[in-house]
């Protein structure tokens, strides 16, 4: 299987701003054939020209990754926050289309919790088949909006402690199949699949030609290779639906294990981790080269 395998950007520093455009060409050295960029922020002084050259010039390509909060949520009850969500996600294709196309991915209905520091909320079922009904009806307003512009969003579940939205692969599924587009599609992450999912490849499986982006991360979030996810049984459920689309890394666990840390939270790497990186890519890799031969 020739999927091209990629690193967030957010493996190297956070905010990502137009001085770390060198670590494009990092990541090419380290093997890997894409960087999953966050969307751009304003303040992050990160033009989309100088992020298409920095790309070129390393011989890799982009993929985004939205970056959702609950006044970026087209589930709200808020008309404002439901309105901001509409409006970032419009603004998500036409960053990917200046960019050139391609993916838009994450939990793009926008509430996040353990990140933003919000509790789950109890609710009723007239309020959750509210919510239900917004989000899907949010992404019906802005699929073909993408689909004009040749962009493909594919939307993300998260585990239970980091939204109440779509904790499942079969819930994310049931969404993508509603919406109907071919513009709307679905994004897997195995960090999530490992809490939420009966089984990842039979996840997989389910999800089929849905699946137009896939995160190959550890059930702690650490380097592939170093947790207990069975990685030649997820790569040969890939290879079982054809899944040829871009694979992204996402290690965000340090090799820090002190009391009281927040594991939850993103934090800046405290060594250089890149032997670790290539050693988590052979896995990958390797894993997806068993796949093919067992087909």
């Amino acid at each position: 299987m020739k999927n091209p395998i990629g690193i967030i950007s957010m493996q190297f520093t956070r905010p990502f701003t137009g001085k770390d455009l060198h670590y494009f060409q990092k990541a090419a050295d380290l093997g890997f054939d894409f960087v999953e960029l966050l969307v751009p922020e304003p303040e992050d002084d990160l033009s989309i020209a100088d992020v298409k050259a920095a790309a070129d010039d390393a011989g890799i390509f982009t993929v985004l990754a939205a970056r959702v909060n609950p006044q970026r949520s087209i589930a709200s009850e808020d008309a404002a926050n439901r309105q901001g969500g509409l409006d970032y996600l419009k603004l998500c294709i036409d960053v990917a289309a200046e960019l050139g196309g391609g993916v838009v991915g994450g939990p793009l209905y926008g509430e996040p919790m353990v990140f933003a520091g919000r509790p789950p909320v109890p609710r009723s079922d007239d309020e959750i088949a509210a919510r239900a009904e917004r989000t899907i009806s949010g992404f019906a307003e802005v699929a073909p909006l993408a689909q004009s512009a040749g962009v493909t969003f594919a939307v993300e579940a998260l585990n239970r402690f980091e939204t109440d939205i779509l904790n499942t692969t079969r819930q994310a599924c049931e969404v993508v199949d509603a919406v109907d587009s071919p513009a709307f599609k679905l994004m897997l992450d195995t960090f999530h699949m490992n809490m939420e999912d009966r089984s990842i490849p039979d996840a997989i499986r389910m999800a089929g030609d849905r699946i137009v982006h896939f995160q190959a991360n550890e059930n702690h979030r650490g380097h592939p290779g170093t947790g207990h996810v069975n990685w030649p049984a997820v790569c040969r459920a890939l290879a079982q639906v054809g899944y040829t689309g871009p694979i992204s890394l996402e290690p965000f666990r340090r090799a820090d294990d002190r009391v009281a840390l927040p594991v939850a939270q993103w934090r800046a790497p405290r060594e250089d981790e890149s032997e670790k990186l290539m050693a988590g890519l052979g896995v990958i890799r390797n894993a997806l080269a068993l796949a093919e031969v067992d087909q």
